[in-house]
């Protein structure tokens, strides 16, 4: 049997620099039972707060230290990765809630699925970061080094979260810092990723301070916190000074936000008027002004590649010279090999041409296509027994009138280093989303932030369309420049900010947060042998 790790030799029974705190993470490292599950739970739960839209960060100082000194506890490789599992699954069952009210938007038949798309959803996503907490337990560090060792492993944990089984990369730890404009500048180069283990860092580098440890690892320990948060602070700030909101001159965008209810949208008998709809709000007062018309995902719920009808209606509102930017399904005429059915995104002109097409590529399982449809007897949860195709990924497009933009749909906002076309980059991002499924809850919210964190990683400014909220114009730095509110009809005009020249991120995306996981696991766990070596 392998012996146990006790990581909380190092302080347990003996004072500490801070000694209540010592007392606290003795009594939290003997927890065992239902007591250390419930425990966790909490902790993770309260962890929660810190995503969109509170975005309450300092509840995570309890919550991760805690989190670390439960893990100190633990006698074996299973409690070390239920210790993290637990927290997790709390961290992201409630962290997915509004996924449930997809499923009460037909409840007769998909409220049976709302416990498995939240606590089963979080209960899946929960693995990886117990594998992170188990790695760090194997890794047999103590003090500082087993700090460095977890936010490694995490970083690394929440990128393989990103592609696993398609990934679902939803509410990364990195993402709590959308609540503070100056340390989000971080991901013009680490990216997300990178910002997860910024956060570990921040949040658990305290506990040293409790650790029966020499006078020189806490200052350390204290040393790398104030230089961490500082360093953010002071390179966000002067990074937000140094690029004042630039605009393209010329064009003038309007996003049109009808707010229709999902239930809704798809009815054979409500079709033709909500696309009538999205016609009338195009044409509200201000539109002499506008140079483009942008409509959210799926807001013209025709064919509009084979029906030339609404095609026509689309096109009437694009202004002289400009374009309608909008939201649709697209498939293939009928008796065409091979079949596809599409969510895309359609530049039509005001004669009707279609002049750029974007296929969304990360589908939503379940939502758009069901997995392992031969072995699940389930309906997918948008209209039809027909999955959607999945487009070829990240492009850009070339479009008159327009400099070259970087699309894509709802869901695959939350994919990191996979917004932008590398080898063409655009000039500004465009997403169209129907957020309606979510109702007023998080979710509308934590998407939003998560394409603003795509806008600062890729030094590329980013408009968003929503049916029902929240439409934006966001610049290159992640400051809204422009924002309709959840729920809200009504039309968003406003200008087309200019992009940044490519960031670090931008150019090499998520190596550079891999690197930095790496290296940190390298000095927690040689770090760790070196002192052994020089005691």
């Amino acid at each position: 049997m392998t012996p146990a790790l006790d990581v909380g030799r190092h302080w347990r029974g003996t004072p500490s620099g801070l000694g209540g705190l010592g007392i606290l993470a003795s009594r939290l490292s003997s927890l065992t039972g239902w007591r250390r599950a419930g425990t966790l739970m909490l902790l993770g739960a309260l962890a929660t707060l810190s995503l969109p839209p509170l975005g309450l960060l300092p509840v995570l100082l309890p919550a991760l230290c805690g989190l670390v000194w439960v893990l100190d506890g633990a006698q074996s490789r299973r409690a070390a990765f239920f210790i993290g599992w637990w927290w997790a699954w709390a961290w992201y069952a409630i962290g997915f809630y509004w996924i449930g009210n997809a499923m009460l938007v037909d409840p007769e038949r998909f409220a049976w699925m709302i416990p498995f798309a939240t606590l089963g959803l979080g209960a899946v996503q929960a693995v990886f970061i117990g594998v992170a907490t188990v790695l760090t337990w194997i890794s047999r560090t103590t003090g500082l080094f087993r700090i460095l060792t977890l936010a490694g492993a995490w970083t690394v944990m929440e990128w393989v979260r990103s592609w696993f089984l398609t990934g679902f990369p939803w509410n990364p730890l990195g993402s709590v810092w959308d609540a503070v404009p100056a340390v989000l500048q971080l991901a013009s180069v680490i990216g997300v990723f990178g910002l997860c283990g910024f956060t570990i860092l921040v949040f658990t580098l305290p506990v040293v301070l409790a650790d029966f440890v020499s006078k020189a690892e806490r200052r350390t320990a204290l040393a790398l916190i104030c230089l961490l948060l500082g360093g953010a602070v002071v390179f966000g700030v002067q990074r937000l000074a140094a690029h004042p909101t630039e605009l393209v001159p010329g064009i003038r965008l309007r996003l049109v936000q009808a707010a229709i209810a999902q239930r809704h949208m798809w009815r054979d008998d409500l079709r033709q008027s909500q696309l009538l709809d999205h016609v009338e709000l195009s044409r509200a007062p201000g539109y002499d002004k506008v140079t483009h018309v942008v409509w959210p995902e799926t807001a013209a719920p025709f064919f509009l590649n084979l029906d030339p009808q609404a095609r026509a209606l689309v096109a009437s509102v694009a202004p002289p010279g400009g374009l309608v930017l909008a939201g649709a399904p697209r498939i293939t005429p009928q008796g065409t090999e091979p079949f596809g059915l599409w969510n895309s995104l359609m530049a039509i002109d005001g004669g009707g041409q279609v002049l750029g097409i974007y296929d969304k590529a990360h589908l939503v399982p379940f939502g758009e296509y069901v997995p392992l449809r031969g072995l699940l007897p389930i309906a997918k949860l948008t209209a039809g027994g027909t999955d959607f195709s999945a487009g070829p990924g990240p492009r850009t497009l070339e479009i008159p009138t327009l400099p070259a933009v970087g699309p894509f749909i709802c869901y695959e906002a939350v994919f990191p280093g996979a917004v932008a076309d590398r080898d063409h980059r655009p000039q500004w991002l465009l997403t169209l989303t129907n957020d309606a499924w979510f109702g007023k809850s998080a979710g509308p919210h934590q998407h939003l932030a998560a394409g603003r964190m795509r806008a600062v990683e890729e030094g590329l400014p980013l408009v968003r369309s929503a049916n029902s909220g929240i439409s934006a114009i966001i610049d290159p730095l992640g400051r809204e420049l422009h924002r309709l509110g959840l729920n809200q009809r009504g039309v968003l005009d406003g200008e087309l900010p200019r992009p940044l020249a490519v960031t670090p991120y931008g150019r090499w995306g998520n190596i550079l947060p891999i690197c930095l996981a790496c290296t940190l696991l390298l000095l927690g766990v040689f770090g760790r042998h070196l002192r052994s070596g020089r005691s």
